[in-house]
C-alpha cells in the first residue's frame, strides 16, 4: 500500500519533464554533476592535507642544523632557476 512502483514513477517523471522542460532538467544535472565533482576535489584534498600534516618532522633541531637545510634549499632553488 505504501510503496511507489514503476507505472508511479514514471508518471511523477513525464509530469516532471512537462513542467520543468528538458533544457531546464539537463541544466540542473550538469550543474549538480559538477557541484559533486568539486565536493569530491576538495574532500581530496583535506585528506592529502591531513596526511601531509601527520608526516611532518618535530625533531629538535639546532640552530646550525636549521642554516644548512636553509642552505640546501637555497640552492636547490637556484638550481632550479637555471633550468
Amino acid at each position: 500500500m505504501g510503496s511507489i512502483g514503476f507505472g508511479q514513477l514514471l508518471i511523477i517523471a513525464v509530469i516532471v519533464v512537462l513542467l520543468f522542460g528538458t533544457k531546464k532538467l539537463r541544466g540542473l544535472g550538469s550543474d549538480l554533476g559538477e557541484s559533486l565533482k568539486g565536493f569530491k576535489k576538495a574532500m581530496g584534498d583535506d585528506n592529502q592535507k591531513d596526511k601531509d600534516a601527520d608526516d611532518a618532522d618535530f625533531s629538535a633541531k639546532t640552530l646550525a642544523d636549521k642554516q644548512h637545510t636553509d642552505a640546501k634549499s637555497e640552492e636547490a632553488k637556484q638550481d632550479k632557476d637555471k633550468v
